[in-house]
């Protein structure tokens, strides 16, 4: 995949379709767009509410169903986000944003599938 102005993303079927799993397959491309528009509204919406997070990592997931013939689709992805706040009383809030980012979220709002969160918020 390229575009001007933009680092190529080479591209592969997934490996159970004998592609190559040093590169990015479509599935995973989905699961990583839900995964980055969820964090990025989640980022912006802590720092309106004067929450400080510290660290942020997703451990997302994606289930799908396959099809006789080789057709198939999601049927659901969950979210994992770790998020580390700089001080606990920071930590309801943090937990709640992951509602109002879902809610904004573009791509989730597109998808015809559940996007779930399973969120855990630390703190430093």
């Amino acid at each position: 995949m390229s575009a001007p102005g933009k680092p190529d993303v080479p591209g592969s079927s997934d490996r159970s379709f004998l592609g190559d799993p040093a590169r990015w397959n479509p599935e995973e491309l989905l699961v990583a767009a839900l995964s980055q528009c969820h964090m990025l509204w989640y980022l912006g919406l802590a720092a309106a509410a004067g929450v400080v997070v510290v660290d942020y990592r997703d451990e997302p997931t994606g289930t799908m169903s396959e099809h006789p013939g080789g057709a198939g689709e999601f049927t659901e992805v969950v979210l994992a986000p770790v998020v580390t706040v700089a001080d606990g009383s920071m930590a309801a809030r943090a937990e709640r944003l992951h509602t109002r980012a879902h809610e904004k979220c573009f791509i989730a709002r597109s998808v015809n599938f559940p996007v779930r969160h399973r969120p855990t918020v630390r703190v430093a």
